[in-house]
């Protein structure tokens, strides 16, 4: 039987509204031992931003992290998948536009994040990738 996206996704991730400045995002990252934040306004998922993208569109650009909020760095053209989906689905969404995580929504809310690493745990657990996922982060 075929896994579904909500049975292999990460639940609840961390959210933040738009106007939040990059120090604070980068603080929540920090604190949960994570690579990636949602951006949502009233509910609704707005964008996502990635350690990665503070550093390249932000610190590398000269921006002030303090002074810079997530919504001007963050992606918004986003690739989401509904939680009762198969994770072959999410497998093909992350081949297709070459990502390495995906928002899990219901209608336009977020309820989880699927990422390469989740899946790798659930589909072939002696693997590197999987081996290297399921360690706890060394904040």
């Amino acid at each position: 039987m075929t896994q579904k996206v909500n049975e292999v996704m990460t639940p609840a991730p961390v959210t933040v509204p738009p106007d939040t400045p990059l120090t604070e995002v980068g603080d929540l990252m920090r604190q949960h031992g994570i690579g990636d934040v949602l951006v949502v306004h009233e509910g609704r998922l707005r964008g996502l931003v990635t350690d990665r993208d503070i550093v390249v569109r932000a610190v590398a650009a000269g921006r002030d992290p303090a002074d810079t909020s997530v919504a001007e760095i963050c992606s918004t053209n986003l690739i989401t998948i509904d939680s009762a989906e198969d994770a072959d689905a999410a497998v093909g969404l992350m081949r297709e536009h070459a990502i390495r995580r995906v928002p899990v929504v219901e209608g336009d809310r977020p309820i989880g994040v699927v990422s390469i690493g989740d899946l790798a745990v659930q589909r072939d657990e002696r693997s590197a990738l999987a081996d290297i996922s399921a360690e706890p982060p060394n904040v």
